[in-house]
C-alpha cells in the first residue's frame, strides 16, 4: 500500500511547505494553487477534479490569516484535507453498506443480484472472487453466472475461482447468449435458496456499440440490484473515461478500483467518483481473496497528505 500516491505525496509535501510561508491573499495564492493543480494532473487526477480541488482550497485559505511566527502548516493541511474530501465524498448522507443491502433483499425472499462491468484486464473475475470471500465471511451463499461467453478461457478462469471458493457456476457454451446465462443463474439461486448471484460479463470496450447493446440486454432481463464498474488504477485517465462512458450508456451504481498496490500516482482513484458521481465501494490491493479494502475517503486523504 505504501506505493499508492507516493509521487503525489512527495509533491504535496513540497507544496505545503511553500504555501505555508506565503501571505494568504487571493493574488498571491493563484500561481501556487495553479502549480498544485498541475501537480495533481501530472499524477493522473482528472483536470476537472484537480481544478475543483484547487478552487476549494483557494476558498478555504483566503479566509485564514497567518499569525506571525506561527507554523501555518497544520492549518494548510486541514484546508487541503477538506478540499480533497469534498470530491471524494459521494452520497455521504446515505453511505452504502453492501452487507446491509443484501440482508434487506434476503428478507424479501429473493437473491441479491450483482452485475460486474468493465473492460478486459481490469480484474473483474478476481474481484468477483474477492467479493464472494467477503460474502462468505458474512454467512451468505453465492452462485456465479459465467456470462462472458466471448473471451477464450473466461469460463475456465471463473470456474477455477468457483472451485476454490466452493460455489456453483452456471455456464453455457462459448458464443451463447449472455442474458440466458444470467437468467439461468438467477433461476438456480431462487430454486436453491442461494443469497447472491454475481454475473460476470465480457470485457466490453466502452465504445463498442454492439457489445454495449448486448450488455443492456443482460441488465434489462436480470434486473441487478447493483451494477459495479471495475476500474484499473494503473489505467490513469483512461479509467475515468471508461467509467464515465459506462455510466452514461449503462448506468453504474458503484466502483471498485483494482491494482492500487502497484500505482505510484493514484490520481484516478481521486477522480473517478467525482467524474461519475458514483461511490467507490472497495479497493483491490493484491491477488489474495482477502485483499479487498472497504473504501474510506479519510484513508485516501491520509495517503495523499504527508504527516
Amino acid at each position: 500500500m505504501s506505493k499508492l500516491f507516493g509521487r503525489l505525496q512527495q509533491g504535496m509535501k513540497s507544496f505545503i511547505k511553500r504555501i505555508s510561508t506565503k501571505e494568504l491573499s487571493e493574488k498571491d495564492l493563484k500561481p501556487i494553487i495553479d502549480e498544485l493543480v498541475d501537480l495533481m494532473v501530472q499524477n493522473e487526477v482528472g483536470i476537472s477534479t484537480a481544478e475543483l480541488i484547487g478552487v476549494n482550497l483557494r476558498n478555504e485559505l483566503v479566509t485564514l490569516e497567518h499569525t506571525r511566527f506561527k507554523d501555518a502548516r497544520p492549518r494548510v493541511k486541514e484546508a487541503l484535507r477538506r478540499s480533497i474530501l469534498s470530491v471524494l465524498d459521494i452520497n455521504t448522507d446515505t453511505q452504502f453498506d453492501i452487507i446491509s443491502e443484501i440482508k434487506k433483499v434476503k428478507a424479501e425472499g429473493r437473491p441479491y443480484i450483482i452485475c460486474m462491468l468493465g473492460i478486459n484486464g481490469t480484474g473483474k473475475t478476481t474481484t468477483m472472487a474477492k467479493l464472494t470471500k467477503l460474502f462468505q465471511k458474512n454467512k451468505f451463499s453465492v452462485v456465479f453466472a459465467a456470462a462472458d461467453t466471448y473471451r477464450a478461457g473466461s469460463i475456465q478462469q471463473l470456474g477455477k475461482h468457483a472451485e476454490k471458493l466452493g460455489v456453483r457456476m452456471i455456464a453455457h457454451d462459448y458464443g451463447g447468449d449472455p442474458a440466458a446465462v444470467a437468467i439461468d443463474a438467477i433461476d438456480h439461486a431462487e430454486s436453491k435458496g442461494i443469497d447472491i448471484v454475481i454475473i460476470d460479463t465480457a470485457g466490453r470496450m466502452q465504445n463498442n456499440v454492439n457489445l454495449i447493446r448486448e450488455l443492456e440486454k443482460v441488465i434489462r432481463l436480470s434486473e441487478p440490484d447493483l451494477k459495479i464498474f471495475i476500474g484499473d488504477a494503473l489505467a490513469g485517465n483512461d479509467v475515468i473515461r471508461q467509467a464515465t462512458q459506462f455510466n452514461d450508456d449503462i448506468g453504474i451504481d458503484g466502483i471498485v478500483m483494482t491494482k492500487i498496490d502497484s500505482d505510484a500516482k493514484g490520481g484516478a482513484v481521486i477522480s473517478v467518483a467525482h467524474a461519475t458521481q458514483k461511490p467507490i465501494l472497495f479497493l483491490g490491493n493484491g491477488q489474495s481473496y482477502d485483499h479487498l479494502i472497504k473504501f474510506d475517503p479519510e484513508f485516501i486523504v491520509s495517503q495523499v497528505i504527508p504527516n
